[in-house]
């Protein structure tokens, strides 16, 4: 069965309960969201709750919360992807926990899906800084798994419980009407489609999402 997985320390009221529920929290180090007292803070609740800890890098862009593509070189790419995921490895030593998982935020993660260069770069970048013992988080097919594959590093395929989804599988790009689910029933019954259909190793919750603890909550029990 998938695992869920929840963006987490972007926003400063994030109840303690999305913590709780997550198997896996994605956390925000300062790329689109977060900065050292968000990331000390969501670190602290993963060990409080058992829940695993990630990596969530992105473009450094706060402005656009990291949902819009910059023009940025490989080599650029893995060095703020390899000083955030640092800098998150920090507050994880502090708390006492492993970072066991990344995944790329907005626009990187679609972007580096589509590149071979900036999936190499998102890949290193993490193995520099944190070594081989993580999975990746990314779309099923694509980059970002082939990626992995060629660097030797796990790979957990995902699909979106809060997120509309066109006929062929592609997510409604945000903005358009049916881009967010924020019906806590229709997520649960988006997320039992997922794992029913055995090709998703894990589904993921928005942290920003509206009703989002009401979502994870239905998420997870479809998924239990």
């Amino acid at each position: 069965m998938p695992f869920l997985n929840i963006d987490a320390g972007e926003l400063e009221n994030e109840p303690d309960e999305l913590y709780h529920l997550a198997h896996v929290l994605n956390i925000a180090c300062g790329g689109h969201a977060g900065d050292e007292g968000s990331m000390r803070r969501v670190a602290e609740a993963c060990k409080a709750h058992g829940t695993e800890a990630g990596a969530h890098p992105s473009y450094p862009d706060r402005r656009g919360f990291g949902r819009t593509s910059l023009i940025l070189a490989a080599p650029q790419v893995e060095r703020t992807v390899a000083e955030q995921c640092a800098a998150l490895r920090g507050a994880a030593e502090l708390a006492g926990i492993p970072l066991r998982f990344v995944k790329p935020h907005g626009a990187l993660y679609h972007d580096a899906n589509r590149s071979v260069a900036l999936a190499d770069a998102v890949v290193g970048a993490a193995i520099a800084t944190l070594g081989r013992g993580f999975t990746l988080i990314g779309p099923p097919g694509g980059e970002l798994a082939s990626a992995s594959a060629r660097h030797g590093v796990g790979f957990a395929r995902e699909g979106f419980a809060d997120r509309g989804a066109r006929p062929d599988g592609s997510l409604v790009p945000r903005g358009e009407p049916g881009a967010v689910v924020s019906d806590p029933d229709v997520a649960r019954a988006r997320a039992a489609e997922l794992a029913a259909a055995g090709t998703y190793d894990t589904i993921c919750v928005h942290g920003d999402t509206p009703n989002a603890v009401a979502i994870a909550r239905a998420v997870r029990a479809a998924l239990a």
